[in-house]
């Protein structure tokens, strides 16, 4: 693991309040700090410390909405530790124990079964009472320059590798973007405008069907922020104003994957040697 840092990661998980802290951003994600600190009864000062913590090892990650400070859960850090350390070997029977062990748990407590459904059910409701619409956050690391990234992400010919569309622009604030297959037939199946450009550091744009019709609730808008730390970039994807929970969970297949590839396309050269969004997702 080269970011974020192992050493890191397992300090701030040893302590059981930020633990506490990451299991409350996983039952309602994108909480400011006074939403955190009212739900677990702490002073702000002692929840910014665990919180700055969590911040350095890529468990949490901070995006600004005017003078709001919004905290998403980032398990990717997690993840890599996964990979790390549980061969393709393991895996398996590791799953098949979780999911003797999940079966049990369910025959034997429905309720606390029930109940963590329904908070499942409440995060998209409560989201949907605060801000519209649920929101989504993704942040990765690449072993690339900042300029590489800003290419990777505006270049018709780079993102038609790793995303199996052109992402067609002159990517100027205000003009159309369009997703293009890359069968030769020209097709169009998204697209959007383009609302903001700083390159090589961030692009704002609306993401929505190819006719551009914009849906009642306002078109959904996606942000990548690329941030450049020495030899390496963290790529933050944030996607806002989704229409529904079913879109949520689309889009939180899709990303990872998307961004999979990239990383890999900018680290090796090659993208991944199976399109990742086509992996089944187990049940």
């Amino acid at each position: 693991m080269d970011a974020p840092d192992v050493d890191a990661v397992f300090k701030a998980l040893a302590d059981r309040t930020r633990r506490l802290l990451l299991d409350r951003l996983r039952e309602q994600d994108g909480q400011t700090l006074g939403e955190l600190c009212a739900r677990l009864g702490m002073a702000r000062q002692s929840a910014t410390q665990h919180l700055d913590v969590l911040v350095r090892a890529g468990l949490v990650t901070v995006v600004r909405r005017g003078r709001e400070r919004l905290h998403f859960l980032n398990p990717a850090a997690i993840s890599e530790i996964r990979e790390r350390w549980i061969s393709p070997f393991d895996r398996p029977r590791l799953q098949a124990l979780a999911a003797i062990r999940d079966a049990a748990e369910e025959h034997a407590m429905p309720e606390k079964t029930v109940s963590e459904k329904t908070v499942s059910e409440k995060t998209v409701s409560e989201h949907a009472g605060t801000e519209t619409v649920p929101t989504y956050v993704y942040v990765t690391y690449v072993r690339a320059s900042a300029e590489q990234v800003w290419q990777a992400l505006t270049d018709a010919d780079l993102t038609a590798r790793y995303w199996g569309h052109g992402n067609v622009s002159d990517w100027q604030p205000g003009s159309r973007w369009e997703h293009r297959r890359t069968d030769g037939s020209g097709e169009v199946d998204a697209g959007g405008r383009v609302l903001e450009t700083d390159p090589p550091h961030r692009l704002v744009m609306t993401f929505g069907d190819a006719g551009g019709e914009e849906p009642p609730g306002g078109a959904s808008v996606v942000t990548f922020l690329v941030e450049q730390h020495g030899g390496i970039v963290r790529l933050t994807v944030t996607h806002e104003n989704l229409a529904d929970g079913q879109a949520l969970h689309e889009i939180s297949l899709g990303w990872p994957a998307v961004l999979a590839n990239l990383k890999s396309l900018l680290e090796t050269g090659e993208v991944l040697p199976e399109e990742p969004w086509a992996m089944p997702v187990r049940a």
